[in-house]
């Protein structure tokens, strides 16, 4: 492992938050109240939505915490993990470990006693699935690592469904599949921006070990898929002409994002479609929410 990258120091508070990757968190949660807006056919409770969102944001935190402390060897080795708290220093991996635990368990007896058991357990299993499927065995053995492990970060709209409904049905199995979908051009398109340095760590992300043009055309592919399971869930959970027009719309706009890649696969063109990437999942369940309120009058 390389020395300790010097950086200017924060709090130990920030460290400790900076563990759970609070950017990853915000874009897991966006799924998750639209999705409890649909469930509910309006909006649900504010303090269910609260408690749903808290315990969400706790299991998400501590599975990242777990992610972190796994992977800080190769965090060491690439340029843009460089700065992360337990590669710096700021944070033991011991620290790390307890604290992630910690959250972890919060998160389940949180969910349990405020939501229900169902969307606990979902949470948990969603931890469980991305420390040991993803992270510890697929990110450094599989170039399929990211479409199996994208399962994990699928999950938050599984957990809002059954915190309304402490039920699954049709319609967030298609939203799951939705979200596990969009994870592999989504994550794909940064890839492409940081081959080297998964390279440099020997983690064996698909732009590392297929060309380009190979993750394009599946970028390209895992967009229309995208598209048309965004169609699909308009009958399957009854929404009206705001979202199916945004569903169009929005998917359109990502399939040709990914066109560009597919001819110029420079990383600037593949940065563009992560951040519209971003924009799309946002807008789409945004979209979604909104929606759901107009036609219920809420």
């Amino acid at each position: 492992m390389t020395a300790p990258t010097e950086v200017r120091p924060r709090p130990r508070a920030l460290a400790f938050i900076a563990l759970t990757k609070p950017r990853i968190i915000e874009l897991l949660l966006i799924s998750t109240v639209p999705t409890m807006i649909v469930a509910d056919h309006g909006v649900p409770s504010i303090w269910l939505m609260v408690a749903t969102v808290v315990g969400g944001t706790l299991a998400a935190g501590g599975a990242n915490a777990y992610n972190m402390y796994i992977d800080r060897d190769i965090d060491a080795l690439m340029e843009r993990t460089k700065g992360r708290p337990l590669v710096t220093g700021e944070v033991t991996p011991r620290e790390a470990l307890v604290f992630a635990t910690a959250i972890e368990v919060t998160s389940f007896i949180w969910l349990w006693g405020f939501v229900n058991l169902l969307s606990a357990a979902l949470a948990i299993a969603a931890t469980l699935f991305y420390v040991f499927v993803y992270t510890i065995w697929l990110k450094r053995t599989s170039k399929r690592n990211i479409v199996i492990g994208g399962a994990a970060g699928a999950a938050p709209v599984l957990i809002g469904w059954s915190a309304v409904t402490n039920s699954l049905d049709w319609a967030p199995i298609v939203l799951f599949a939705i979200l596990f979908y969009w994870t592999p051009p989504h994550f794909w398109a940064l890839a492409i921006r940081y081959r080297d340095d998964y390279a440099a760590a020997n983690v064996p992300m698909l732009p590392v070990v297929e060309t380009i043009r190979t993750v394009a055309v599946r970028m390209l592919l895992y967009t229309l898929v995208l598209w048309a399971l965004t169609l699909v869930f308009a009958p399957v959970a009854n929404m009206g002409v705001i979202y199916i027009v945004s569903a169009v719309v929005l998917g359109g706009v990502f399939t040709a994002m990914a066109v560009p890649v597919l001819r110029n696969p420079d990383p600037k063109v593949a940065m563009r479609m992560f951040g519209y990437s971003i924009s799309y999942i946002t807008l789409l369940f945004g979209a979604m929410a909104l929606d759901e309120i107009v036609r219920n009058g809420v």
